[in-house]
């Protein structure tokens, strides 16, 4: 397996990728769509977290109609963003893509499915959340990128708020190529009730998974991160509330049934990297996608679906340990004080 492009999302072609932000001062939240090509892609969906917040999930089931979809929701403001939604259900509308409804090209209705993170008040103005004008300008976001585009990463769209075990979370992404020639990327944005980082030693959990030896910080430094956090904690910082959400995504050609096992099997990255998970106040949520644009290795059979299972949920725990590498500086401030990776330990894991 190698590494292709821009390890992203995007080296599944086809696959864009857009971010905005909610403007003020006192806002930081946001909302991160992920745009599929013209004809959509067979899509499925995974909710382990305890207490999710979603939209349009239920059209993913492979019993029910929906055979393809046009744009997923990764947004935050807990339930009130996913109106996120409607902007990009808007947009799709305008460019005519949807389940087509009648004879005539425009009357369709795009099935948009949502996420949603909660960080309300995190930049100290409850009220400031994604709407619909952020949903459209992530979608507008998305379609001006060309092919295979870099994804922009950290403190964007849905993960400007994002926090995880008291450090700045974020935005993160990965991918892999596989010998058959099939990519796999993965999308993700970490705002968990748990920790992604190992108190005892300092070192991303992700970091044990990635072969090789993990960098290990200096013992006094990870000393002072511990007490920098505590401090944080101790200054009335509420607790990190919810959720890891997550894009799995690759051009091979998929069944919903084989999508929705794909949806299923990348919850282990997110275990491996972020401890403890799937609480009852995270909301964590996977979706799954293909392109169709690769067959699976005939020679295989069904199982030739284990390679692509194993590298989404690999690519995964590296997007996860991206999203907390990624921030250069944390957020302080009324909604508390979240310290950046980089801010306590430096940057070990420069490559």
């Amino acid at each position: 397996m190698t590494l292709h492009r821009h390890d992203a999302l995007t080296d599944v072609g086809g696959l864009r990728v857009g971010h905005a932000r909610v403007p003020g001062e006192l806002a930081l939240s946001g909302t991160t769509v992920v745009l599929a090509p013209e004809g959509g892609a067979v899509a499925a969906v995974d909710v382990r977290g305890g207490g999710p917040g979603t939209r349009e999930t239920d059209a993913l089931d492979p019993r029910n109609l929906v055979q393809r979809i046009d744009a997923v929701v990764l947004t935050g403001g807990s339930a009130y963003g996913l109106d996120a939604a409607a902007g990009v259900m808007a947009w799709l509308e305008g460019q005519r893509r949807g389940v087509r409804v009648g004879p005539d090209p425009a009357h369709v209705v795009p099935v948009v499915p949502a996420a949603c993170l909660f960080d309300l008040g995190r930049g100290g103005d409850f009220a400031a959340r994604p709407d619909a004008s952020t949903g459209r300008a992530a979608v507008e976001d998305a379609a001006r990128t060309g092919p295979y585009a870099p994804v922009a990463t950290g403190t964007v769209g849905a993960g400007t708020g994002a926090v995880v075990g008291g450090l700045k979370g974020g935005v993160g992404t990965a991918s892999t190529v596989l010998d058959s020639g099939i990519t796999v990327g993965v999308l993700v944005v970490v705002n968990a009730v748990g920790s992604a980082v190992d108190p005892e030693t300092g070192v991303p959990y992700g970091r044990y998974f990635e072969g090789g030896r993990p960098v290990f910080p200096d013992p006094a430094v990870h000393e002072a991160a511990r007490r920098r956090l505590a401090e944080a904690r101790a200054e009335g910082t509420p607790p990190p509330m919810n959720t890891t959400l997550a894009v799995v995504a690759t051009d091979a050609a998929l069944t919903r049934a084989q999508a929705q096992k794909l949806a299923g099997t990348a919850h282990d990255g997110i275990a491996r990297a972020v401890r403890p998970v799937h609480l009852l106040n995270d909301g964590d949520t996977v979706f799954a996608l293909a392109t169709g644009e690769r067959e699976l290795p005939a020679e295989a059979g069904p199982l030739a679906l284990n390679e692509i299972l194993a590298a989404g949920a690999d690519a995964v725990t590296r997007a996860i340990v991206q999203a907390v590498l990624a921030p250069e500086t944390g957020v302080t401030g009324p909604g508390g004080d979240h310290p950046a990776y980089r801010e306590l330990y430096g940057d070990p894991y420069d490559d």
